[in-house]
């Protein structure tokens, strides 16, 4: 009895605040044709031939090849998805070193 008073009580609390969270406004979403032409615009050439080439084996019917072909794709796309990535330039940081520089700038 005590368990599911507890169990019940959790969820309620948990459902109360959900609701807030999802209330948040959203950015209005494009049609495919204006998404790629917003994309397009944005990225260098060499990328965008890169990105076109991953859209290419993506269409294709893979299950005609051989084995020695479907290999070869597949270090195609990785090396591709490693160059994108080397490219991009972003600087990304886990959530635990974001908390340790909060934590130094507030002791300092």
């Amino acid at each position: 009895m005590k368990k599911s008073f507890i169990l019940s009580l959790m969820m309620l609390f948990a459902v109360s605040f959900s609701s807030t969270v999802m209330a948040s406004e959203k950015e209005p979403v494009l049609n495919n044709a204006e998404a790629k032409k917003v994309e397009t615009e944005e990225i260098p050439e060499e990328i965008q031939i890169m990105l076109d080439r991953l859209e290419e084996i993506k269409a294709m019917d893979r299950s005609s090849l051989k084995r020695e072909e479907r290999k070869e794709l597949r270090e195609e796309v990785r090396e591709i998805k490693s160059t994108l990535r080397a490219k991009g330039g972003g600087l990304y940081i886990s959530a635990g070193a974001i908390i340790i520089i909060l934590l130094l700038i507030i002791i300092l």
